[in-house]
């Protein structure tokens, strides 16, 4: 049977894995349904349509599913989704989507998000992202794959920071950060490219190579940024194995809406 502490408030209705484990005075609504494996620390609210998947730990005082902070919102039906084996620590906050945006927030696999984050609105993290104590996403915002984010940093809303960068400790970020990228500040700084990070995730010298290219390119000599775009265009040429990587540049400033931190 589902291990649920006998001072918490389960609703008939939701839907928990016999596996799932709820701590003292956790309150779980009906419209939860809860996988295989995960654990509910005492005093945790998981309300909404709320959809959490296997293996996750989800430490104390958390609230999770509630609705939005947004005027606009209507009690609508509107979805917080969050994936596996997940660590969300102390008082996070994770709210529901709205309508006209999507209506889902969703966080994906893997990632290692630390007390007090929010996350806002239909935003998007997806997997092996790390978020330090106080990262706070307004709404809208997208984190790519192995996204790090220093603690006490703001998102500003409609914001995407692309796979692998890094953002440091108690920034402001406002404008769109590249992938691979390494910023801090307010205002938001480039500082270089998160070097540490892709050598950690085995990068082969030549991709490292690519990266440290991409950044001269559109950080170090003075180019415009559609000059930019086509010198990183022509790397594919030069630098076969770093492919992807490549595409994954041109594809995130293509996409830009906000404008780049520069």
């Amino acid at each position: 049977m589902t291990q649920v502490h006998s001072t918490a408030l389960v609703d008939p209705q939701a839907q928990l894995d016999a596996s799932v484990s709820v701590g003292p005075y956790a309150v779980i609504g009906p419209h939860v349904q809860i996988g295989a494996g995960t654990t509910i620390g005492a005093h945790c609210v998981i309300e909404g349509r709320t959809t959490i998947g296997r293996d996750n730990r989800i430490f104390q005082f958390s609230s999770l599913g509630a609705i939005p902070q947004d005027k606009k919102y209507a009690g609508e039906p509107t979805r917080l989704v969050i994936g596996d084996r997940n660590v969300i620590r102390e008082f996070c906050t994770f709210n529901l989507g709205v309508p006209g945006a999507g209506g889902v927030t969703s966080v994906g696999n893997d990632n290692w998000i630390m007390a007090y984050t929010h996350i806002a609105h239909d935003c998007h993290v997806d997997n092996h992202t790390t978020l330090a104590n106080q990262t706070t996403l307004a709404g809208h915002v997208h984190l790519a794959d192995w996204v790090t984010i220093g603690g006490l940093t703001g998102i500003h809303q409609f914001v995407s920071i692309g796979a692998h960068a890094m953002v440091g400790f108690a920034s402001a970020v406002s404008q769109d950060v590249p992938p691979f990228m390494l910023v801090d500040g307010n205002p938001l700084a480039v500082r270089g490219f998160n070097v540490v990070g892709l050598r950690r995730r085995d990068f082969s010298a030549q991709r490292l190579a690519a990266v440290k290219q991409m950044h001269k390119l559109l950080y170090r000599q003075g180019k415009t940024l559609e000059e930019a775009r086509a010198g990183i265009a022509a790397l594919t040429a030069e630098m076969p194995e770093a492919v992807g990587d490549i595409a994954l540049m041109e594809s995130f400033l293509a996409s830009s809406t906000r404008g780049i931190a520069r």
